[in-house]
């Protein structure tokens, strides 16, 4: 259990306090500011958020730069980023904050492509990350945190960017998926 893998480690176990700060009212009170409000737990989740998504690029940057790159790294580090993004995601359903049909979009691309790189993995191939899957994360990530902060501090203006947001990751994410799918057909077998 290398620095990198327990890096990854640490993200899942961030995975249920921040659902813990979104999901159970702790009767804190909100921070009130003309027509803008916000929950302290709002304010715990999005900083926990923003360490746990923080983490998914120190961890592949240690592993690579002290060259600890193993397979259960390989294995671990895309499903914390997938419990990450789905838990809250499905949580700002639960808050009534974003459609459920961006999130089942989201969460349907990521199984879809995790499916793929399985079966290209039985067939002895590596699927790396795409340039599509990095900025489908980075937008993932916008949004939520837009999502989590409600549209701070564009909500003064009101630009509904966090709504903007959630819509080019949705996007941005279909894209993706169908990025991988084309470049990596040959991995698919449909004789079988």
């Amino acid at each position: 259990m290398n620095l990198a893998n327990r890096i990854t480690l640490a993200r899942i176990f961030l995975v249920p306090i921040i659902m813990f700060f979104l999901l159970v009212n702790l009767k804190f009170p909100q921070i009130k500011i003309d027509e803008f409000s916000i929950t302290y737990n709002q304010i715990f989740a999005a900083l926990i958020f923003i360490i746990a998504a923080w983490t998914d690029g120190l961890d592949g940057y240690i592993a690579r730069k002290r060259k600890l790159v193993t397979n259960l790294g390989k294995l671990l580090d895309p499903l914390a980023d997938k419990l990450l993004v789905s838990a809250v995601l499905v949580s700002l359903v639960e808050m009534d904050k974003v459609g459920a049909w961006i999130v089942i979009v989201i969460i349907s691309r990521e199984f879809a492509v995790t499916g793929l790189r399985q079966i290209a993995l039985l067939e002895g191939h590596v699927i790396a990350a795409s340039k599509w899957g990095k900025w489908k994360t980075a937008a993932q990530i916008t949004a939520i945190i837009a999502l989590l902060i409600n549209n701070f501090p564009f909500a003064f203006i009101n630009l509904r960017f966090d709504l903007f947001a959630s819509w080019i990751a949705a996007i941005i994410t279909l894209y993706s998926g169908f990025d991988y799918f084309i470049k990596n057909k040959h991995v698919i077998n449909f004789n079988e």
